[in-house]
């Protein structure tokens, strides 16, 4: 293990942001959005539903297949109606909030790492619309 991955005082910051962000009133709400919806076995099954016709619909287009209307029309259906239970759409809610902490999270330590400072503002928003480390911020 490298002397910078094994730093006392770079584990111990981690672990003080995971324990923040633990502790944050937003997360809790997530959380417990996310434990309504896996006592919901009406909501999973749903869900788990439209996620699997979604992921089959991608695997026939990335193998040239189509789609046939009346699937895509019976497929919006099902998802509109996942989209009004409110269990499954807190918790959709949710996933996407945690998603959002996440990537703010990534995208705030890869840019530390690859500027040798503390980001800004202006670092996040380089213009091209991309994310962090496709070289084309000059940095």
């Amino acid at each position: 293990m490298s002397t910078l991955t094994a730093a006392t005082a770079i584990t111990d910051k981690t672990r003080e942001l995971c324990q923040t962000i633990l502790d944050h009133p937003a997360f809790l709400s997530a959380q417990q959005r996310i434990r309504a919806f896996m006592a919901d076995d009406q909501a999973r099954s749903a869900y788990e539903a439209v996620v699997g016709k979604s992921e089959a619909f991608r695997h026939k287009q990335h193998h040239g297949e189509s789609v046939a209307d009346a699937e895509l029309v019976a497929f919006e259906r099902e998802r509109e109606s996942l989209l009004r239970n409110p269990v499954a759409a807190a918790f959709i809610d949710a996933q996407s909030e945690l998603h959002e902490v996440r990537k703010s999270v990534e995208q705030h330590i890869a840019l530390t790492l690859e500027l040798g400072r503390l980001p800004t503002d202006e670092d996040f928003s380089g213009g091209c619309g991309c994310d962090s480390g496709c070289g084309c911020h000059g940095h």
